[in-house]
């Protein structure tokens, strides 16, 4: 059988961390595909660039050369062959970009942002398997576009399942060698189109990938490795005294990451769930111990309270212009033009007259939609929110999260409280 390993930016983020993923990895004697994202804030990193490039400000050569140091001095530290052929490899990877940004754009935002985001997880992966293979550990480096194919809607791609699932068993199942111990590493977060243009399957989609990759190649279980010891109740940068959930259900799963716990990609679970794989999130600081499990024991749901805190949040209220009913058809208009612009709703709500979302405030995005909503609606918008979610709430929880705030927005299910906060 075949285990997925998932390493996240933060397993990855400087030569320390590259050499405890080899420990993490020499603890098992499983066949393993590997998936891991981009280095650190990599990613946040190669998203200046792309902007840079978008608006022709004269920086993005700068702000890509600050990138490339970063890489280069993490692969200095694990590579005492200065003339090892990683160095030329990672050299001509960064001209790829390069190459995307000497000439003006002339395609759209989108399109840019996946040719040029989606190199920094070639970047690491090159680099933790040509580390991973000066220690002895062998490894097969695979590139994830000639497995995961997708269609062309860049930044949140979809899965074309069949031909993901003919791809990736043809060009991984010949790795595997029964006698001995075969590892595979690859990348999360991308994927290929059908014209072979690179795609991305929206941030934090290397989750996701692991996913795929599993339900794919019938895996034993899926282990995304994190700086935490498991599945927390909340984010500890948000919240003091968290508490692990040791066990919960898929459907649990499911619902906190829906709301926005970053702890797990919300479209992770599905693909586990339909085969029935087993979902684990361990610490890739204290390997051995337990961490949680996330599978289809619903008896084990703890009704821990949880708390998901999502920031920068907009609240966008739209109204008919002349005051009347905001109606079916009002809707559909109004849902389309989301969908054009690619805006998730995080939040929804509606009265007689007025239809209110909250959404990340995305300054490529929602900009450009309150535009074109106001040709045919009135409009407001109230920026810098919070939104919070407690799963399995009561009084004292809302308290504790509501203390010095102003709530512009609540909505109380019987598991599920949600609010819209300002300070």
């Amino acid at each position: 059988m075949i285990k997925i390993f998932k390493f996240g930016g933060a397993s990855v983020k400087n030569a320390d961390a590259v050499r405890n993923v080899a420990k993490v990895i020499q603890l098992f004697n499983d066949n393993l595909i590997v998936v891991i994202s981009a280095m650190g804030k990599t990613t946040n990193a190669l998203e200046k660039v792309v902007e840079s490039y978008m608006a022709q400000d004269g920086k993005c050569f700068e702000l890509l050369n600050e990138s490339k140091e970063f890489h280069f001095e993490i692969m200095n530290e694990l590579f005492t062959d200065k003339n090892h052929k990683i160095f030329e490899d990672i050299h001509n990877t960064f001209v790829e970009i390069e190459w995307e940004i000497e000439d003006a754009p002339t395609r759209d935002f989108n399109y840019v942002y996946d040719q040029i985001v989606s190199v920094g997880e070639l970047l690491s992966t090159k680099i933790v398997s040509a580390y991973l293979n000066s220690e002895n550990i062998i490894t097969n480096w695979i590139d994830a576009r000639d497995l995961i194919q997708t269609d062309n809607t860049y930044r949140d791609a979809r899965i074309d399942w069949e031909l993901t699932e003919n791809c990736t068993t043809k060009k991984l199942i010949p790795l595997f060698d029964n006698e001995k111990q075969s590892i595979v590493i690859t990348q999360g977060f991308i994927g290929s189109s059908s014209e072979l243009f690179t795609t991305t399957l929206g941030r934090e989609g290397s989750d996701f990938s692991a996913a795929i990759l599993a339900y794919c190649m019938n895996a034993e279980s899926v282990t995304i490795w994190k700086d935490v010891p498991g599945m927390l109740n909340a984010d500890p940068k948000w919240f003091d005294n968290t508490q692990k959930l040791s066990n919960i259900s898929y459907h649990e799963a499911v619902e906190l990451a829906y709301y926005g716990a970053t702890v797990i990609h919300p479209k992770t679970i599905k693909p586990l769930q339909n085969k029935n794989i087993p979902l684990y999130v361990k610490s890739f600081v204290n390997p051995t111990e337990e961490g949680s499990i996330i599978d289809q024991n619903t008896a084990k749901d703890a009704q821990i309270p949880s708390f998901i805190f999502k920031m920068n949040q907009v609240l966008i209220s739209i109204g008919a212009k002349d005051y009347s009913f905001i109606m079916e058809d009002h809707l559909s208009h109004i849902f389309g033009l989301f969908a054009k612009h690619n805006v998730k709703i995080n939040l929804m709500q509606n009265s007689a007259i007025s239809f209110s979302i909250v959404a990340d405030n995305d300054n490529m995005k929602i900009p450009t939609l309150i535009e074109e909503l106001k040709s045919n609606y009135k409009v407001l918008f109230n920026e810098n929110l919070e939104l919070v979610t407690i799963r399995h709430y009561d009084q004292k929880t809302i308290d504790r999260v509501t203390a010095n705030k102003t709530i512009i927005v609540e909505q109380k299910s019987r598991n599920t409280v949600r609010m819209v906060m300002k300070d």
